[in-house]
């Protein structure tokens, strides 16, 4: 599901004839479900989509595709949650534990001046560990993660464990999800993940090698930049990492 909001302007009826009425993300979501939960969850992405903090859409497409090559399995990463106070600390707790899995200051810092950019991008930018340089083919669209779910055992016990922490919300469990993905790409070092959603001020950083790792006051309340960051090895091949994460369906277990 995407949902989005057209950008009224002055020349919006000009802009509209020559490339179109630029608009706003909304919200999203996906999953994997078997033909019997279509319906339920297509109406519930809908509800969330009409009731979105980010303010109502006047566009909501649902697309429905039928998968037909076996999902992979997946491991979910393990969940912390970090103690942090303030937009300076987040800083600091994510130069400290990337720097720990090799990813250059450089790098890091160019992770962050994307993901605090007032232009917010649709998918998630790709980031070189060692240089810093950006890879993604188009840096508007960026890369997205698709055709990714969780297996019923699996979400029944993760919904258990986030419970005892009361963070077993539908937030968590959705960005946990496609964290795991993500950390799953062999050719991927870790993630930066800030919500663009205004209220919601908890970001992470995820990593097959330390985790998926919460940290509370990433961004100030009411705030709308945010986005993602992957940042991959030196060398890689960037249409593997795009195939992998946009085609290759995945199932957390």
């Amino acid at each position: 599901m995407r949902a989005s909001k057209r950008v009224r302007t002055q020349n919006s009826e000009v802009r509209s004839k020559a490339i179109g009425v630029p608009d706003i993300h909304i919200s999203g979501a996906e999953g994997i479900y078997k033909e019997s939960e279509i319906s339920k969850i297509s109406n519930g992405y809908i509800k969330r989509a009409l009731n979105h903090s980010r303010g109502k859409p006047d566009r909501i497409v649902i697309t429905i595709e039928k998968i037909k090559q076996k999902p992979e399995k997946i491991p979910l990463l393990p969940v912390t949650t970090l103690r942090c106070n303030s937009t300076c600390e987040s800083d600091e707790i994510i130069f400290r534990n990337l720097s720990g899995v090799g990813i250059s200051k450089t790098a890091i810092t160019n992770g962050l001046k994307v993901l605090k950019s007032k232009k917010t991008m649709r998918g998630a930018a790709l980031i070189l560990i060692k240089s810093g340089l950006r890879i993604e083919p188009d840096r508007e669209r960026g890369v997205r993660v698709s055709r990714l779910g969780i297996e019923k055992s699996a979400k029944r016990g993760l919904a258990q464990r986030l419970s005892k922490s009361r963070i077993n919300t539908t937030a968590v469990k959705e960005a946990l999800t496609l964290a795991s993905k993500v950390a799953s790409c062999p050719d991927i070092v870790a993630e930066i993940c800030i919500s663009d959603d205004p209220d919601y001020t908890t970001g992470y950083i995820a990593s097959r090698i330390f985790g998926y790792l919460r940290i509370p006051n990433i961004k100030r309340y009411g705030n709308t930049t945010g986005g993602r960051v992957f940042f991959v090895m030196e060398g890689t091949e960037v249409a593997d990492i795009i195939h992998y994460l946009e085609d290759v369906p995945a199932l957390a277990s």
